[in-house]
């Protein structure tokens, strides 16, 4: 299918929200009920990716702001995210953007389609971005987790390992720098 044929929008308040359905139940709520929500509180936006000609949503996700912060607990995991920073812009937080949802739907799994939103992602925040963010982070279910390893994304934390989620991030300079572009 030709690009012209997909069309790319942030969510909006009278948006209408397209057939679509992933194999997880809880991203699939979250788009039809608390998407509009999280928009109309100001915590988070969601864009959505439609398949015009077959009037579907092929994909979404979710952005909010987050930071990074110093856990003393897990300090070689902070000593190799700062080693990253130049010494005299070293804190003790980093500003963050976190992809709070990221679904495909079934029918457009196994694309690459995931991976060409995380580079989407990837470059709005390295070009034209208007306010400072060095990371995305995302707290990945178990089962996405090889999915963000394989878009560069490293753990935060080790005391996650046996949670539900765990904690990732992903440095912007890395793309800028064009390690994963």
């Amino acid at each position: 299918m030709a690009l012209e044929d997909y069309y790319f929008m942030p969510l909006k308040a009278d948006s209408e929200i397209k057939p679509f359905k992933c194999k997880d139940d809880d991203l699939n709520g979250f788009l039809f009920e608390d998407a509009r929500k999280y928009l109309t509180d100001l915590m988070a936006v969601t864009y959505l990716w439609e398949d015009l000609p077959n009037g579907r949503t092929v994909a979404y996700f979710s952005l909010l702001n987050d930071k990074i912060t110093f856990d003393p607990e897990q300090r070689s995991i902070w000593n190799r995210l700062s080693r990253r920073v130049p010494n005299p812009k070293r804190r003790k937080d980093y500003p963050a953007v976190k992809i709070g949802r990221l679904a495909v739907s079934e029918e457009y799994a196994g694309q690459g389609i995931g991976r060409d939103i995380i580079r989407l992602i990837k470059y709005t925040f390295t070009h034209g971005n208007r306010t400072g963010c060095r990371f995305i982070t995302v707290d990945a279910y178990q089962d996405a987790v090889g999915f963000y390893q394989q878009c560069g994304f490293d753990f935060l934390s080790a005391k996650d390992e046996k949670d539900k989620t765990r904690s990732m991030y992903y440095d912007l300079k890395r793309f800028l720098d064009s390690e994963d572009r």
